[in-house]
């Protein structure tokens, strides 16, 4: 079992959702984050002040997948996470962590089956 974390563009996150859809991921957790990396942020000038954004909003998704799942997963999250064919700074990252155990409260399952 493995967990997916991705960090993409928020104007992404329908399309990343159709992409999990179509290899029948439709379990996922998704989170409103800040932060910044190579974009570093960029200058806004509001009523002649300037201010400085440099944490720009992302979405962050965490999935849970058994090992049978993992590359189609990676790979609709990459295709739908492209800002276009060649992709651009910021598109975003795919973190992939072991995962030890999952339990589903609701009825005690417990492994690959509660996911």
């Amino acid at each position: 079992m493995k967990f997916i974390i991705a960090i993409i563009r928020p104007e992404r996150l329908d399309a990343v959702k159709h992409e999990l859809q179509k290899v029948e991921v439709n379990r996922l957790t998704v989170a409103s984050v800040s932060g910044y990396g190579a974009q570093k942020g960029y200058l806004e000038v509001y009523r002649a002040f300037k201010h400085e954004v440099n944490l720009l909003e992302k979405i962050k998704l965490e999935i849970a997948v058994n090992d049978d799942f993992l590359q189609p997963t990676i790979e609709a999250i990459q295709k739908g996470a492209k800002s276009n064919e060649k992709g651009e700074i910021g598109d975003g990252k795919i973190f992939i962590l072991p995962l030890e155990d999952v339990i589903r409260i609701s009825t005690g399952e417990v492994g690959f089956t509660a996911i």
